[in-house]
């Protein structure tokens, strides 16, 4: 079976609560949930894990190099828009990436406008909430397959 790793950054982990009108209101657990199912019907496993540090979530992305993860989605929170250590872990993973964000980046601050990792990802889904969950769920149990 397709295993697929979903990867959150930081500030992730207060989904629910921060911010609902960017964010919306599923909780973090209810978002992977919500992963989990889309894992499932696309044929998939999901494991997840969720990193407030940039190191420790460089370290699982390097991890996913060795054991038997077939594609990334990740929402790397604000390392997406500076995290070149982030960025070059991606690159050297050469399975199916896709990044994921819950609100639209780029209607946002203009910092949030540039991504350091869509450069080395499949893809980027950004301001579908959930929904862009289940795409890069998908997209991602598809590439792995392909």
């Amino acid at each position: 079976m397709t295993r697929i790793l979903l990867l959150h950054g930081p500030n992730l982990s207060q989904l629910g609560e921060r911010d609902p009108e960017q964010y919306g209101s599923l909780s973090l657990s209810q978002l992977v949930d919500a992963a989990t199912e889309a894992a499932g019907e696309a044929g998939a496993d999901l494991d997840h894990a969720q990193y407030e540090r940039e190191g420790e979530l460089v370290a699982r992305v390097h991890l996913a190099r060795t054991d038997g993860t077939d594609a990334v989605v990740i929402n790397p929170g604000a390392f997406t828009h500076y995290s070149y250590a982030l960025r070059d872990a991606l690159d050297i993973l050469d399975i199916p990436k896709v990044e994921v964000h819950l609100s639209n980046v780029h209607a946002r601050e203009s910092f949030r406008h540039r991504s350091v990792v869509s450069a080395v990802c499949d893809g980027t889904i950004a301001g579908l909430g959930v929904d862009g969950y289940r795409a890069a769920i998908s997209l991602a149990a598809a590439r792995a397959r392909a």
